[in-house]
């Protein structure tokens, strides 16, 4: 059946038809089994392995989408591209990083509205561009989840160490901590996830208009000191020569920073990948989508502006190799050198809550890759196996079990190992955005071979297919010349420091050719045509699905409702 039939066959029938053969869709508003049976092909398969359910309330996707991503990168990954290329450079680099991270959700926020679907990226690839894109991006997102999740755990650790400067206790003892809670957080509801993230988000959202403020304070010398500094550290050197000198020099600093932006918006997409899980999601993803510009220059740009007038990137500090926990935080440093003495083991157990938020996080976008990689047939169907509150167990087990590799931090250094993981994830990562990108180019495509007006989307993103094609030059342009600093280390030849760095730079590239063409030669996949794509599969059901609106009785909850 063409793709332009099967469209009819929606429009005619409504969820009682569906290409896949189902007689019967359950009809129950907002029901799971028929979304699930819509994917499947079957209510019985559906029945057999379970399903995950729309747990996730309004103020859990919002929150999500506020603080989800507010990990170790703005608290303690930005201390080192802060201290190398200097203010200017950062406050540029994370601000060209966010206008294509906004770019790219665009492009995600209008996908995920029209079909939202559980682990949503692979399956969004494999149905408009390549089955074989599909596995590579679910396989490449699922280990790049589960890296960071290993980051943020040796993260937490590192921070922990703050309050332990003699080291009298493991830090196995604290990666199994938080490995437990973290698991335990995702094993049992979606819900029970969904409000973890809701008071992780708060505390980190609150914490960061707070250290905003105190750093405002700082800058016009109402501390303890009273020092006023204004923008004296910008005339230290605003752009720091990084690699050459000069032009060349400056250029290459502010270029520096762009991996470490990366970094900080990693897990930006993350909403997606909960919009099978979302409640109304054709009304509360695109909300959160549309917040992203606004999280993007508050949280990320305003703080990296602030960092800059309140801390000298010529600090030692930054760049202590012994530091232990937040002691090399721009922001602990800046509290520091102001005179506050509190402030720091405060904003330590902050970047510890945000570590363990993260670490929450990627568990659940982990363990939802895997699952729609069992949904296309990509990954054992074990992994399909639901839990009746709709976890897929055997998806979270799986990639919990990767956090094992955090225990390397016991021998290694914490430190060291979280730079490791920090770069292995960031070029997961930009597959994962430039894959997003170029899918969409191809659903766009698709929209227009099989009739539908954009104009009728209930989310429409901005200039496309431009935005899309922008921002995936550029995140590819970040992979290819992400390690350029170690091909400038020619004296002597390579030692093994610089093919470490080599090898974190680009082992990720093999990877995701490895896993891509791997598929396209087992399968012998092609490319889908735009005028074939499935664009229908698994939409009937949700257009069926009602949500009562609420309205606000009040002030109180007018204002609750606009925030969530």
């Amino acid at each position: 059946m063409s793709a332009t039939d099967e469209k009819n066959q929606y429009d005619i029938g409504g969820a009682e038809s569906s290409t896949h053969g189902i007689k019967d869709i359950v009809h129950d508003r907002g029901n799971a089994v028929g979304e699930a049976a819509d994917l499947y092909g079957d209510v019985e398969t559906a029945e057999q392995y379970g399903y995950v359910q729309r747990g996730l309330k309004s103020r859990h996707i919002q929150f999500i989408a506020l603080g989800g991503t507010i990990g170790t990168g703005l608290f303690l990954g930005i201390a080192g591209a802060f201290a190398h290329a200097g203010p200017l450079s950062v406050l540029l680099g994370y601000t060209i990083t966010g206008v294509a991270v906004f770019g790219m959700m665009q492009c995600l926020g209008e996908m995920a509205t029209w079909l939202p679907l559980p682990g949503a990226l692979p399956q969004y690839c494999a149905r408009y561009t390549d089955p074989a894109l599909g596995f590579a991006v679910g396989w490449n997102n699922w280990y790049q989840s589960a890296i960071t999740l290993c980051a943020e755990i040796s993260a937490a650790s590192l921070v922990i160490g703050y309050w332990d400067q003699e080291g009298k206790i493991s830090p196995a003892v604290w990666i199994s901590i938080i490995l437990v809670i973290i698991i335990a957080l995702n094993i049992f509801a979606v819900g029970i996830y969904g409000e973890a993230e809701f008071i992780f988000a708060s505390v980190k959202i609150i914490t960061i208009l707070g250290l905003l403020i105190v750093a405002f304070v700082i800058m016009l010398g109402g501390a303890p000191d009273h020092d006023r500094r204004g923008f004296r550290y910008w005339k230290e050197g605003a752009m720091k020569e990084y690699v050459g000198t000069g032009a060349t020099g400056r250029f290459t600093g502010l270029w520096s920073t762009l991996v470490n932006a990366a970094f900080s918006y990693g897990g930006v997409e993350m909403v997606a990948v909960a919009a099978g899980e979302a409640a109304n999601p054709r009304k509360n993803i695109p909300k959160a989508v549309r917040r992203v510009f606004w999280r993007i220059l508050f949280f990320y740009v305003l703080g990296t502006f602030m960092i800059g007038v309140t801390v000298s990137s010529n600090d030692p500090a930054l760049t202590n190799a012994n530091a232990k926990g937040a002691q090399s935080s721009p922001w602990v440093i800046a509290m520091k050198n102001a005179g506050i003495p509190v402030l720091p083991h405060i904003i330590n157990a902050v970047i510890l809550t945000s570590a363990t938020s993260s670490g929450n996080a990627f568990l659940y976008s982990g363990s939802r890759y895997m699952f729609a990689l069992a949904q296309n047939s990509q990954a054992p169907k074990f992994l399909l196996k639901c839990s009746k509150t709709g976890v897929p167990l055997y998806c979270v087990l799986v990639t919990a079990s990767i956090g094992l590799l955090t225990y390397m931090s016991v021998s290694t250094g914490a430190n060291t190992v979280f730079l490791w993981f920090q770069n292995l994830t960031t070029i997961a990562q930009l597959f994962t955005w430039c894959s997003i990108c170029y899918t969409y180019t191809r659903f766009h495509a698709a929209l227009i071979a099989q009739g539908v007006e954009r104009d009728t989307l209930i989310f429409k993103s901005k200039w496309q297919p431009y935005t899309a094609w922008i921002a995936f030059v550029y995140f590819g342009l970040i992979i290819i010349f992400n390690g350029f600093k170690v091909f400038t280390e020619t004296k002597g030849g390579w030692g093994s420091s610089e093919l470490t760095d080599f090898f974190t730079a680009y082992v990720g590239v093999p990877i995701f050719v490895i896993l891509y063409v791997f598929w396209k030669v087992f399968k012998r996949t092609k490319f889908v045509n735009p005028a074939e794509a499935d664009i229908w599969s698994g939409k009937a059901a949700l257009d069926a699905e009602v949500w009562p609106e609420q309205i606000p009785r009040n002030a109180l909850e007018k204002f609750w409702f606009w925030l969530c």
